[in-house]
């Protein structure tokens, strides 16, 4: 088990010593293959629970998409037809967007409704 982050350096640098030995042609009970195997696994383990992707934030997917497409919240405003501190407090995250207004952010950002529903 890796505990730490200097545990899990010591790791990822150790697999990429061992892939400059370990190949498609190396056998399955050489040493490097499994202690490759085997460092792997305990690396994907750690980063799993350390380094794990977080959903993203819908404020941030917004605020992305919106410099994607050179608005600002004014334009954001008017192309979904959302009342300008609506916007701001879902930018903010102070507020989640009605339903009728996280039906717009989808179909018009061209954003996934799990992100914009948060499920």
């Amino acid at each position: 088990m890796i505990k730490n982050e200097k545990q899990y350096n010591a790791a990822c640098a150790r697999i990429e010593e061992l892939l400059k030995v370990v190949g498609n042609d190396t056998p399955l009970d050489d040493k490097n293959f499994i202690e490759l195997d085997l460092l792997s696994d305990l690396v994907v383990d750690y980063e799993e629970v350390v380094h794990s992707v977080k959903e993203p934030v819908l404020a941030n997917v917004i605020k992305l998409r919106m410099y994607e497409m050179g608005i600002n919240q004014i334009k954001l405003s008017e192309l979904l037809d959302i009342n300008l501190s609506n916007v701001n407090d879902y930018l903010t995250g102070k507020s989640e967007p009605t339903l009728s207004d996280a039906r717009n952010i989808s179909r018009k950002l061209n954003i996934s409704p799990s992100v914009v529903l948060g499920v």
